[in-house]
């Protein structure tokens, strides 16, 4: 509990917001993006380093919850010095951003070459966005580090798709 406590108080109101944005963002988003797109995706070739399908959806919701959590501090910790926001946060919303646009790219649209110069820059607005966090709070510095060591294995991953299926 004591992370989600900034300046010894939770704001359940914008906690939840915080989270259940990315949450459900990136639920829509997976949803909309993978319609009709696993049975296409199933006949590529992986790379051995491929996790399971199942792997996926489980890793993402942990990693939004962190990073709406990470998102939170900010948020919190620059309220709590007199100002409206911080510079971070729009680093944060375009890395949303483009963590959603890359799932139309690659599953839905097949475009995996255009998806790995995208996720190369929402790799580099990720890394950007964790140490502008940092910056305000330590802790939501510490909490993007997972989404930005995910993002790095998932640039690899759409690398080698796009290299075995050229």
């Amino acid at each position: 509990m004591e992370i989600l406590q900034v300046n010894g108080r939770i704001n359940k109101k914008n906690l939840a917001l915080s989270i259940l944005i990315p949450v459900i963002g990136g639920s829509i988003t997976g949803w909309i993006a993978n319609k009709n797109a696993q049975e296409k995706y199933k006949k590529l070739k992986q790379p051995s380093f491929s996790p399971p399908g199942v792997v996926f959806p489980i890793v993402w919701t942990a990693l939004y919850t962190t990073m709406g959590i990470a998102k939170y501090r900010v948020d919190q910790k620059t309220k709590s010095t007199g100002k409206d926001s911080s510079p971070a946060i729009p680093l944060y919303d375009l890395k949303l951003g483009l963590n959603f646009l890359w799932s139309f790219l690659f599953f839905r649209w097949g475009l995996r070459g255009t998806a790995l110069v995208e996720i190369s820059l929402m790799l580099a607005c990720i890394a950007l966005t964790a140490y502008e966090f940092q910056q305000v709070d330590n802790t939501a510095g510490a909490l993007m580090i997972p989404y930005v060591g995910w993002v790095a294995f998932a640039l690899g991953l759409n690398y080698a798709v796009w290299k075995l299926n050229k």
